[in-house]
């Protein structure tokens, strides 16, 4: 059975798409077949992954609207088992383009069923919204990670974001679930670091990784050589990280946690 998972968070800059390339990529690395949807219009997925938007005419933009069929839209990536269904520029209508549309919230998910038998993950980047692509991919997925910076505001955003994932919940999509919270740009030397991180904790418990994403600078750079962290750089600190919450993500999901 598929896991389909949503990567989300209303704020933007906190490791979202860092965060879902580098999941797919240690997935594909211990022979999982991953998808990754890339829902955001700025195309980050894509970009961070080598393609350079111009040079495919594939998009998820018209998977979405019922004119393409997802099966056409995929593209294979140079890190075997892993795929992407990229954005376009066309995608930053979407919000105004579903509004009138039939079955709006359910078009994403109607629209990648004929894939789900040849993946084990779809893993679903959202946008830093809670627009209708977000609803899109939550009323899809049965999971939702949320990437969280350690910052001062970190708590008082991601209450909003689970209070409306538990109405999407109810409303719906009753299998979703948040399968963790993951402390991202992580750097211990500051103070406020370590009281976001204990703030998240106390708060959410087990839901919160226990592996965190430090700072690095070998993240950081990959993304402009157009490959994972993991292929960048596989030593570093990052990379490594990214690794063992791959592993934290594979334990949950067999633990059905």
């Amino acid at each position: 059975m598929v896991e389909i998972i949503a990567f989300a968070n209303q704020k933007g800059g906190v490791g979202k798409t860092t965060t879902a390339i580098n999941l797919a990529t240690s997935l594909a690395s211990i022979k999982k077949r991953v998808l990754l949807v890339d829902l955001d219009p700025q195309g980050n997925a894509g970009t961070g992954l080598g393609f350079v938007r111009a040079a495919h005419p594939q998009s998820v933009y018209g998977v979405i609207m019922g004119t393409a069929k997802a099966a056409d839209n995929v593209l294979s990536t140079t890190i075997s088992g892993l795929h992407i269904m990229p954005s376009s520029i066309a995608l930053a209508g979407a919000e105004v383009d579903l509004l009138d549309m039939e079955n709006r919230e359910y078009r994403l998910r109607d629209a990648l069923m004929p894939l789900y038998e040849f993946y084990d993950y779809i893993l679903l980047d959202c946008p830093p919204a809670l627009g209708f692509l977000t609803l899109n991919a939550l009323t899809t997925a049965n999971n939702v990670i949320i990437p969280l910076q350690c910052e001062f505001y970190a708590l008082e955003g991601i209450t909003h974001l689970v209070n409306n994932i538990r109405g999407i919940r109810e409303k719906w999509n009753p299998e979703l679930e948040i399968l963790g919270v993951l402390l991202t740009m992580y750097d211990r030397r500051y103070g406020q670091t370590r009281e976001a991180e204990a703030d998240v904790r106390n708060t959410f418990g087990n839901a919160v990784f226990t592996t965190v994403i430090p700072r690095n600078v070998r993240v950081s750079e990959a993304p402009s050589h157009g490959i994972p962290a993991l292929v960048y750089d596989f030593n570093s600190t990052g990379a490594q990280a990214y690794l063992r919450v791959a592993t934290e993500v594979v334990e949950r999901l067999e633990k059905g946690v």
